[in-house]
This record gives C-alpha cells, sequence and structure tokens, in this order.
C-alpha cells in the first residue's frame, strides 16, 4: 500500500464493529438455546474464523447482508469436529475456545497460523487444567496445536498474574461447566465484555472489585446483539483528526465500554480535542459519536493501571506522539511483546525508518516529539496493528511511504483503506 501525504481529514464515518463484541457473540450464540441475531458484525478474517470453528461444531451460522444469525444449541450442544479447528490469525478465537472445549464430552484438536502457534498459551491452559481440564500440546501446551479432551470441570479461585481479557474470559466459559463457583481476581480490571455479555444471555456473573465470581446456570438464552463499533478501529481515525490541520471527524456510534476508553484518555491527556457525543446505552455495553478537531498535542507519560485499557491502540499512540511536542514515555507494556509481533520492536524499528526519535525500553518505548516525519518503505510483520498505525503516521510525513504486506489489515478493519481515502 502507498500512502500518500494528506491536507487533511473530514467528514462523518461509521467505522466496522467491535472485534472483542463479535467474536463473543458467535460464541455465546452458539451455546444458547433459541436464535442469536448479531448486527454490525465485524467481517473480519479473525470473527469469520470463529464462525468457521463453531460451524465445524455443529453449529448454524448465517451471513446476511443486514446480520449474522446463530442459530444455538444450548450448553451441551456442540458436537465433535471431524477436522482440526483452525483459528487463523485469531488469538482471542484460541484461548477463549480452549477453555469452552475444555468442558465438552469429546475430544478436539485446535490450532492457527504460524503466527498464533509462535503464541504462549499456558497462560491459559494453567488454569483450566487447576478446573480439571485435560489439554496437551506442543511443549506440554505451551504452544499449539492444543489436543483438548473435554472433562467434567470443578469452580475454582484463581489470581490472574497478569490483566488479560482472553484468559479471563477463557476461564468465565468453562466456569459454566463447573460444579460450583468460580473466582477470578484481577490484578487490575482488563476489559470486561465477556462478563457483561453473559448476564445479558442468562449468565450469573457477579463483579466486585477486582474479583469475578461466575455461578454456574441451567441455561443461556439467545439474545439480538448490536455490535457497536470499535474503539480500537476508531484509534486511527482520531489520530489522524488530531494530527492533520483543518481537520474535524465525526464517528458514529462506537463502544467506550470504560475498560476499552483509555486512548481517548490519553490523547485528552496530550491536548487532543475529543467530544463524546449522543451518550447511550445498548444491552449494557455503552456507545457514543466521538467528534474529533486538529490539535496541537504535547507529549505524556502512560503506565499502570491504564495500559489495559488501551493495550491494542500502543502502536497508533506511539505513530502520534511522533509528532506531539515534547517526550512520550510509554511503560509497564510488556504483554505488546506476544501480540501477532513484538509491537514493542516493530513499531520502534518502522518508525525509526521514518525518521522518529524513538528508543524501545524492556517494557514500552520513549519517544522525543518532532513536527515531521519522511516517507519511507516499511514493514507490517503481518501485524495489523502495526500497519495501520504506520499508515496514519505516513499521512503526516514528507514523500509517500509504502506499506508492505498491508493486507494483514482484512483480519479486524477490511474497508480501512476506503475510509480513508472518503475522507
Amino acid at each position: 500500500m502507498v500512502i500518500e501525504p494528506r491536507d487533511n481529514i473530514k467528514g462523518i464515518v461509521n467505522i466496522p464493529g467491535d472485534k472483542s463484541i463479535s467474536h463473543r457473540a458467535i460464541m455465546l450464540g452458539s451455546i444458547s438455546e433459541g436464535k442469536t441475531e448479531i448486527t454490525g458484525f465485524l467481517m473480519g478474517a479473525d470473527c469469520l474464523s470463529t464462525i468457521e470453528c463453531f460451524r465445524k461444531l455443529g453449529i448454524k451460522i448465517e451471513i446476511t447482508k443486514e446480520k449474522v444469525i446463530v442459530h444455538g444449541k444450548g450448553l451441551f450442544g456442540l458436537s465433535a469436529p471431524s477436522d482440526i479447528l483452525d483459528v487463523g490469525n485469531s488469538g482471542t478465537t484460541i484461548r477463549l475456545m480452549t477453555g469452552l472445549l475444555s468442558a465438552q464430552n469429546f475430544s478436539c484438536k485446535i490450532t492457527g497460523d504460524a503466527s498464533i502457534r509462535k503464541r504462549p498459551m499456558l497462560r491459559v491452559v494453567n488454569p483450566l487444567r487447576q478446573m480439571g481440564a485435560n489439554i496437551d500440546g506442543k511443549e506440554n501446551g505451551k504452544y499449539c496445536p492444543l489436543y483438548i479432551k473435554g472433562n467434567q470441570l470443578k469452580g475454582i479461585t484463581y489470581k490472574l498474574p497478569v490483566a488479560s481479557a482472553q484468559v479471563k474470559s477463557s476461564i468465565l466459559l468453562a466456569s459454566l461447566y463447573a460444579d460450583g463457583k468460580t473466582t477470578i481476581i484481577e490484578p487490575t480490571a482488563s476489559r470486561n465484555h465477556t462478563e457483561i455479555m453473559l448476564n445479558y444471555f442468562g449468565g450469573n456473573i457477579i463483579k466486585n472489585n477486582l474479583e469475578i465470581i461466575s455461578t454456574p446456570v441451567e441455561k443461556l438464552i439467545g439474545q439480538k446483539v448490536e455490535v457497536p463499533g470499535d474503539i480500537s478501529s476508531a484509534a486511527y481515525f482520531i489520530a489522524a483528526a488530531l494530527l492533520l490541520p483543518n481537520s474535524e471527524l465525526l464517528i458514529k456510534n462506537v463502544g467506550i465500554n470504560p475498560t476499552r476508553d483509555g486512548i481517548i484518555t490519553v490523547f485528552k491527556q496530550m491536548g487532543g480535542n475529543i467530544e463524546l457525543l449522543n451518550k447511550k446505552n445498548t444491552w449494557g455495553e455503552p456507545v457514543a459519536d466521538i467528534l474529533v478537531r486538529s490539535s496541537k498535542l504535547h507529549g505524556t507519560e502512560i503506565g499502570g493501571n491504564i495500559i489495559p485499557k488501551l493495550i491494542d491502540e500502543i502502536p497508533i499512540i506511539a505513530a502520534t506522539a511522533c509528532y506531539a511536542e515534547g517526550k512520550t514515555i510509554i511503560k509497564n507494556a510488556e504483554e505488546l511483546k506476544v501480540k501477532e509481533s513484538n509491537r514493542i520492536s516493530t513499531m520502534t524499528s518502522e518508525l525509526q525508518k521514518m525518521g522518529a526519535s524513538i528508543k524501545e525500553t524492556e517494557d514500552g518505548m520513549i519517544i522525543e516529539g518532532k513536527s515531521s516525519l519522511n516517507g519511507s518503505i516499511v514493514e507490517s510483520y503481518n501485524d495489523h496493528r502495526v500497519a495501520m498505525s504506520l499508515a496514519i503516521a505516513a499521512l503526516k510525513a514528507n514523500n509517500k511511504t509504502i506499506i508492505n504486506n498491508s493486507e494483514c489489515i482484512n483480519i479486524s478493519f477490511p474497508n480501512f483503506f476506503s475510509i480513508l481515502n472518503s475522507l
């Protein structure tokens, strides 16, 4: 993809549905009784991988122009797949499904692409084994492929070593089948879409500060799920409108869940002119329109409890900080090393190619802002968030930028470039 510099960005835009919520709607719809109708579903490669996995488990899922319809078969309605379950590039799919599959009355094998096969799985496998799960895999379950033999599970109390919505959600899905209460204790709050949606479908999840208690229920009931726009996808356009002079952008119907809105907090901290309009609540998920205007940004320090609320947005924050006045320090973000790429290393190396003053640290980055970067040939490392962040950095650069392997963007945002061009 070739990106030419732009003068400004203007317009009204709808962005694709939230990736996290789309995944969970398919999963919970499949193990609920009756139909689940999903509007605003993200038709990205990762979420389509989730659909394919559940189809292999015997669930009928229809995709129409307006919605996705899941014909749920109840908590015990999944059937043994005749084939290996392939999650593609989706870490959410493999980690959450491992919890769900641990309690079924059949065995299966689950794997993914080369990137997924390098990502750590013991963080999920260990607590599930404590619940009685029978899981084997490469290096004793450290990596996939994983071989899961369904087993009767028991409720446990588990203290998460690191705040992780994927690990928490995997345990919560397994807890639906346990023979008693399961308690999860988080070090800091991570995104809570699973808890909200489980209760919406009839689950019994109680949150008490950083403690989450799940009590099994007899059944879940299919629901109508309206998926809000994905704040992680909105982040790229928010950054573009802040950076380019004389810009004004209205992004409609975006999820502003307080466990996900760290990007808004940080951009405002950096001097960003951002307003939330038309706030409402849909089935437990808060939504708003986001109005963004050009702003003179300055550096900031990002770390601690806010990191889980913006872990996916750190690449675009890093790209934005390169143009902000003064120093930006990002710390406590070690989790970036085990994403689709090591996002600390990849963002540092590619922004340096564009002339940025950015230094990699053990748990983040230190960035000295400057007024301009230079167009360059950069690599995506097949990481969708790296590719989109570099595309936004390129809008304000001198001369054009070429992003290699930019098709990886289809994982979460298939129409990213067409929306960008329309603005």
